[in-house]
């Protein structure tokens, strides 16, 4: 059984290191390429700070923050959920750099890498077309994903989006060129898969009568 783990946080700002920390948590669950939705994780977290410019960003206000847990005390019930998966990141290094400080911040030494795999999606959609866009909007708008919930950052949003976007992008490509290609004469190096439909009905085979194939007999042996 494969089991990913689609995570995204949102912070108050983006460097830990200044001081800035989550404030949410939200995880989608893929099982043998299958978003499971009833085995969500999802964590607002009151982050001993306010939340200053980033809530324009997500909209998450410090009143709201005012009464929930923090980090500490849901730190092992959040490792036990990710712990032994891999996980699925749109920028890996940022969200893994915070949850790695938070777990410093609460005396730990682990690391999240210590306990899962990491894909970035980032990277991966780098890898597949070099030279386009690859933020989560863009990437809703390649694959046809409906993205107009999204009108601010949300964890368990964007993890929900992504879960559908990182299967849209391993699922296999469905032109046989990019649109770069398509305008630059095919002398882009991206090469995709054409994959052909299988809907193509059956083939009506048509039968030599008696007569055809007596002529053709006759014109072999008299050859």
């Amino acid at each position: 059984m494969e089991r990913l783990i689609v995570l995204d946080t949102e912070t108050t700002g983006i460097e830990p290191s200044e001081g800035h920390r989550i404030i949410e948590i939200g995880c989608t669950e893929i099982i043998d390429r299958a978003i499971t939705e009833d085995n969500e994780y999802h964590q607002y977290i009151q982050p001993d700070r306010n939340v200053g410019d980033s809530v324009r960003i997500h909209g998450i206000t410090d009143k709201f923050l005012t009464n929930k847990p923090k980090f500490e005390d849901i730190v092992a019930e959040f490792m036990e959920y990710i712990r032994g998966a891999t996980l699925v990141i749109h920028n890996a290094p940022f969200d893994l750099g915070f949850l790695n400080h938070e777990l410093k911040l609460f005396g730990s030494d682990e690391r999240i890498e210590d306990h899962c795999t990491i894909i970035d999606s980032l990277e991966l959609s780098k890898q597949q077309r070099p030279g386009t866009l690859h933020n989560l909007d863009s990437l809703c708008r390649r694959f046809e994903i409906d993205a107009s919930a999204r009108t601010v950052h949300g964890a368990l949003l964007d993890a929900q989006i992504l879960a559908q976007v990182y299967l849209a992008m391993t699922g296999g490509q469905s032109t046989l060129f990019s649109n770069e290609q398509a305008t630059d004469g095919g002398n882009s190096d991206n090469h995709e898969i054409v994959r052909v439909s299988q809907d193509l009905g059956k083939v009506k085979v048509v039968c030599a009568s008696e007569q055809e194939l007596e002529l053709h007999n006759n014109y072999f042996a008299n050859a």
